[in-house]
């Protein structure tokens, strides 16, 4: 059965386009994606991701159960800070992608991707076997993203909190449209700058926030803003979205994470894979390309071929950017095609597009 989100109502009243997301039945638009997906570059736009799944770990052993489960170092963390991390199986390949929070000492938030929540509280529960205890709050949790240059200006009118001063991979707890204990914090999936606010919805009314958000954003030109414009905006920074980009058969190694794989914390599950993929070299790479024809739309699981005609990879998200006015994508291609500025092609159709390899991000 198709879950709702605590804000479901208010996108019906917005006239979104609804689907299913993650066994979410989520907005992917409201007035179009080009219109808000430009609005969250210039001006804001607001986002529920609700869908999204809060554990919250506790106890003497927290941060020893999300050192071995969890391939960053979560040590380096204070009360206030957050970490992008991982969870790999033991080949290496990855569980998920995630978010970990240090609320306080002995207390965590790990945040997961919606369609992985009961698979990835499975995982941690399985090599579960210290002193801490680990809680399911995703059900209870809302989550609002506001995103986009605006957004100091519109969340500072909600909040005494002072916003600006919030920095990247930071939080805070503050009272949000007269509503307490809502996490701050300064995190997001765009590229701009923003924030994403933490609702416990059993103590504190999320519709409100969502609403005054709204209103006080008027004069800014904001936008509600469904999936669509998040997959057009994470895109075009080249994050990795799990399912396309990043699943079971992919390693952080292969996917340009292993910026994030701390060999030096001490053990942790898959970091004997890791270490030896690391030191013998991964056979692909994740890399990002542009389309060098007009009006031709990479699409995921399409082939990349050298200009030999074999197929050299293939593509895990693709689309047209709107900043650029351009095909994007990314793709896993083998290691020595992996290079900036490599001719390649893209299979579209019974076409073969030519297209040049890059590093992410696409904007600067």
């Amino acid at each position: 059965m198709t879950k709702q989100t605590p804000l479901h109502s208010e996108h019906e009243n917005l006239g979104a386009r609804m689907t299913d997301f993650g066994g979410f039945e989520m907005p992917v638009q409201y007035a179009g994606i080009k219109q808000e997906h430009n609005a969250v570059r210039k001006h804001a736009g607001v986002f529920d991701v609700s869908h999204m799944g809060e554990f919250f770990i506790s106890g003497p052993d927290a941060l020893a159960l999300i050192q071995k489960v969890t391939i960053n170092d979560a040590s380096t963390l204070e009360p206030g800070k957050a970490q992008y991390s991982a969870m790999c199986y033991e080949n290496g390949g990855i569980v998920d992608d995630l978010l970990v929070y240090m609320l306080q000492e002995n207390e965590y938030m790990l945040v997961v991707n919606a369609s992985n929540i009961e698979k990835d509280f499975d995982w941690i529960q399985s090599h579960h076997d210290m002193d801490a205890v680990v809680e399911d709050r995703s059900d209870n949790m809302g989550l609002i993203a506001l995103q986009g240059p605006k957004s100091v200006d519109i969340l500072q009118k909600l909040t005494d909190t002072d916003v600006e001063s919030i920095r990247f991979y930071r939080f805070e707890k503050g009272i949000v449209s007269g509503q307490e204990d809502i996490i701050i914090s300064a995190t997001g999936y765009t590229g701009e700058k923003g924030f994403e606010l933490y609702v416990d919805i059993e103590k504190a009314d999320i519709i409100k926030i969502w609403n005054e958000i709204l209103d006080v954003g008027e004069e800014f030109n904001i936008e509600p803003a469904g999936l669509g414009a998040r997959d057009t905006l994470r895109l075009e920074m080249g994050f990795a979205l799990y399912g396309n980009d990043i699943n079971k058969d992919t390693t952080p190694i292969e996917a340009r994470m292993s910026w994030l794989t701390k060999f030096d914390k001490g053990d942790f599950i898959g970091k004997e894979r890791l270490l030896q993929q690391k030191e013998e070299g991964a056979t692909r790479k994740l890399m990002g390309f542009e389309v060098q024809e007009k009006r031709k739309i990479p699409r995921s699981g399409y082939e990349i071929r050298d200009n030999y005609g074999s197929k050299i990879g293939f593509v895990t998200s693709g689309t047209h950017s709107i900043s650029l006015d351009k095909g994007i994508g990314m793709g896993y291609l083998k290691t020595e095609k992996a290079v900036e500025s490599e001719k390649i092609f893209i299979k579209i159709r019974k076409d073969q597009v030519p297209a040049l390899v890059v590093k992410p991000p696409f904007l600067n």
